[in-house]
């Protein structure tokens, strides 16, 4: 059993107990308040509420329980590292690699590799997990932020929430959209007959993504998407829906689309490319960008190689 103590300064004086025991700690306000609750939290008083108002220069003792046992093991799992500070980690994550643990991935995701190389992340909020507030499919790479503390964890979690954290992708679709800068503003929900997919669904959830077209060319588009909202395989839907459904995308796209997988591997074009958000401890707004990785540049340059060739041959 670990014990921490702190002593109220003039600027935390006033505030509520649950709010200044997460901010010593750095844990989110929920397991502060769990604290305060177990009576975990002392200072010579009687039993403490969350609510209660603290004074400058009290003095609290807070009682931290050893973190909760998960079958988690740390392993080595190649990803890259693009920012790291005490308090966030932005990650630039690899096509193929699954985010967490899930029926047939109970090793060798994400999670694991953040467990080998932050291991002081296992006991954020007293459970032995990374801070993941949001997620890409297995077959889409880029930028991911990852909470470091559990003070940091709840205020991303309230930035996605408030749709605050800029989110904006690169993906190569087949055939060309009707408007090159349009907003696809179309409820998303889970597929009646396949339940892996989802689908546009007048009763779905709510699903806003902006795109612009980048260029159009032998049948394939460029695009840049903004997600304003965080469904499920959104712009996997979304430009299925205006009849652009991404290359490499097996789950959406035509079968007869692909001979063979572009990529030699499962891999949809999808890359998250820009990432933007409030610092949780600073406020500052921050903002990151991952380049294209190399096997989307390859196969954009054999494509463009057969296009002009195409072109070429056609005009000989």
């Amino acid at each position: 059993m670990e014990t921490r103590a702190f002593d109220v300064t003039e600027g935390l004086a006033d505030h509520r107990l649950d709010f200044v025991v997460s901010r010593e700690l750095g844990i989110s306000r929920s397991y502060a308040q769990n604290l305060i609750k177990d009576g975990r939290v002392t200072s010579g008083q009687a039993r403490l509420k969350p609510s209660i108002r603290v004074r400058e220069g009290e003095r609290y003792e807070i009682e931290i329980p050893p973190p909760e046992k998960l079958d988690l093991k740390p392993e080595y799992i190649p990803f890259g590292v693009v920012f790291s500070d005490r308090d966030i980690i932005v990650v630039n994550k690899p096509a193929g690699l699954v985010v967490h643990p899930a029926p047939g991935h109970w090793s060798g995701t994400l999670v694991h590799g953040l467990l080998f190389r932050f291991p002081e992340m296992g006991n954020l909020n007293g459970v032995e997990r990374p801070g993941i507030v949001h997620r890409l499919d297995a077959t889409t790479s880029g930028l991911m932020v990852v909470a470091r503390n559990g003070l940091a964890q709840e205020k991303l979690w309230g930035e996605f929430k408030a749709r605050r954290v800029g989110k904006t992708y690169i993906a190569l679709c087949r055939g060309e959209p009707r408007h090159k800068m349009a907003k696809i503003d179309m409820p998303i929900g889970r597929d009646r007959v396949n339940r892996q997919r989802m689908t546009t669904d007048e009763d779905g959830r709510e699903a806003v993504t902006d795109y612009d077209v980048l260029w159009s060319k032998g049948g394939y588009s460029l695009v840049m998407c903004v997600l304003h909202t965080g469904r499920t395989h959104q712009i996997r839907v979304h430009m299925k829906a205006v009849g652009c459904p991404l290359v490499g995308d097996e789950l959406y796209s035509p079968r007869k689309a692909d001979k063979e997988l572009p990529f030699g591997e499962p891999r949809v074009f999808l890359h998250s490319w820009r990432l933007s958000f409030s610092h949780p401890r600073t406020g500052e707004r921050v903002s990151f960008r991952a380049a294209l990785p190399a096997d989307l540049k390859n196969f954009l340059a054999s494509l463009r190689a057969r296009i002009s060739l195409s072109n070429s041959l056609s005009d000989a």
